[in-house]
């Protein structure tokens, strides 16, 4: 089901249900895409207007990448649910003989490789959108700026979210080499991503006088 082109009630609704999906796989992306929507927000809010005419051409290339990045984790939402399916599906096949155990367990082994593809994109667009508003909180709308830490807040919520995904299927798999090298570039992309959300938190509570 493509639940970008659904009532949002109806995709909570499923998401509440005993239904497997969608899942916390498609709620980091969906986080990211409202993220995405701030950041739109306030880049629309900046473009035109007269206050900002010194920003107008960097503004505007940081709609188009916001509105890219905002369309990509609305497709990832979608996608996290389809591979899911697919783990499903593996878990499922037989195992009476010994033949069938072991393309089970190879079957297992290529569906987590490939479940891990979607929350690892997810996190390198959230990791995008927080470099992207560590440059809007400088030159958006100050009007705006407590939107732009809305979009920061939920961009590393996104990472954050997606990053559990990816760490719960690398468990069940068995490549030690492959494991290593995954939680290793976790481990970096989430730091980088902490310290632009401080950055740009240090900017919004500081015009908020905190």
């Amino acid at each position: 089901m493509k639940y970008i082109d659904e009532p949002i009630r109806k995709y909570i609704e499923d998401a509440s249900s005993g239904r497997p999906t969608p899942g916390g796989g498609s709620i980091a992306a969906m986080a990211g895409a409202l993220a995405g929507s701030m950041m739109n927000m306030v880049c629309n809010f900046t473009v035109g207007n007269k206050a900002y005419q010194a920003v107008e051409t960097k503004a505007r290339k940081l709609l188009e990448q916001g509105m890219d990045l905002t369309e990509e984790m609305l497709r990832l939402a979608v996608e996290d649910t389809e591979a899911y399916a697919e783990v499903s599906k593996a878990y499922v096949l037989p195992r009476v003989t010994e033949e069938e155990k072991k393309a089970r367990s190879l079957a297992i082994q290529d569906a987590c490789k490939q479940a891990l593809k979607v929350p690892s994109k997810v996190m390198e667009a959230g990791a995008r959108m927080l470099s992207l508003l560590s440059e809007l909180v400088e030159i958006g709308n100050k009007n705006l700026i407590t939107d732009t830490g809305v979009a920061a807040i939920l961009s590393l919520a996104a990472v954050e979210s997606a990053a559990l995904n990816v760490r719960i299927n690398l468990v069940f798999i068995k490549d030690e080499a492959f494991v290593k090298e995954k939680g290793d570039w976790i481990s970096d992309i989430e730091a980088e991503c902490r310290a632009n959300k401080d950055a740009v938190m240090e900017k919004v509570n500081k015009a908020c006088g905190a």
